[in-house]
């Protein structure tokens, strides 16, 4: 997971205090905040990696189909039911289900879902055979769930079953500086498979704009504009037109030439870094200073080498 923000720092540090721990886990957050990055976060760090992780959507699948996707069903059991179907659950066993958008699902299935947590089976649909499932359940939802049991639209024993460990995934405005680490990282993978693409970087007035803007989207609005800018732009560095943002010009003080100044120095630092593959050696004798200068010049500007090479920010 990419970022070194506070905010990321304690979401980290949750994810690996609770992916050893198998039980039920709820992850909230915004929608497009990382739950679903989160959810396999938790699996591939647990006991379980080596098994299969089984999302879905609660909210994509139709009332009178969920109960079949999840726990299968029998031939005959409704119309249509032309042979025995396994469900997400069976599919799954040894493994994590992810129950995404769990405040959409029916009562019905609720209560399914609530004596696979209790009894550790299911029934498939036109059944009354227990089948006996060994999975860990993670459930996500950017709903308010005690409001919805209040309203009767989700029942209060599963929350209770769900809500043992609880994760809380940041809003992206609330991360800082992972906003430009995460754009990075979003452009280099997709240069990766779009290799004519020619931007590589942002200017200081696109990053200015993203720092400033609220992202309501969150990251999975960042990466959509980030994929649409790296097509638009027409030169190496994305602007904030580019990324359809409003330019937060420098403050009218006395210091906008001196912001600018700062911000020319930091593409062009990070920019000779990215040429060089992060090796510092090689970006010094491109800049035609000592390793001690860059290694200065990386902490006035906040760059972490070590977290760019792991982010995969490359060239």
């Amino acid at each position: 997971m990419v970022g070194q923000s506070p905010a990321m720092l304690r979401t980290v540090a949750a994810i690996r205090k609770f992916a050893p721990i198998d039980l039920p886990t709820l992850v909230t957050g915004e929608t497009g905040t990382g739950k679903e990055v989160a959810a396999r976060a938790l699996h591939d760090l647990s006991r379980r990696a080596g098994k299969a992780f089984a999302p879905l959507n609660c909210g994509a699948i139709p009332d009178n189909l969920v109960q079949s996707e999840l726990f299968g069903h029998e031939r005959g059991a409704f119309t249509g039911a032309t042979a025995r179907r396994i469900g997400l659950f069976e599919t799954a066993d040894g493994g994590t289900v992810f129950l995404d958008e769990i405040g959409d699902l029916p009562l019905d299935a609720q209560t399914s879902l609530l004596r696979v947590l209790q009894e550790g089976t299911i029934e498939r649909v036109g059944s009354h055979q227990p089948i006996k499932v060994d999975v860990r359940v993670i459930a996500a939802t950017h709903v308010d769930l005690e409001q919805a049991i209040e309203d009767g639209r989700f029942r209060a024993d599963l929350y209770y079953r769900l809500n043992v460990l609880r994760l809380r995934m940041p809003r992206l405005a609330d991360r800082g500086e992972d906003i430009v680490l995460l754009a990075q990282h979003f452009l280099d993978r997709f240069r990766e498979h779009h290799h004519a693409t020619r931007a590589r970087g942002f200017s200081s007035n696109a990053r200015r704009a993203m720092l400033a803007f609220d992202w309501p989207g969150n990251v999975r609005e960042l990466l959509n504009r980030v994929q649409r800018a790296a097509v638009v732009a027409e030169s190496e560095l994305i602007g904030a037109a580019d990324l359809e943002l409003a330019d937060t010009a420098a403050a009218p003080n006395g210091r906008g030439l001196d912001r600018a100044r700062v911000d020319a120095e930091r593409d062009t630092l990070l920019g000779c870094l990215r040429d060089s593959g992060y090796n510092v050696s090689q970006a010094a004798r491109r800049l035609g200073v000592s390793r001690v200068t860059v290694y200065r010049l990386c902490r006035k500007h906040q760059l972490r080498i070590e977290q760019l090479r792991r982010t995969g920010t490359h060239r």
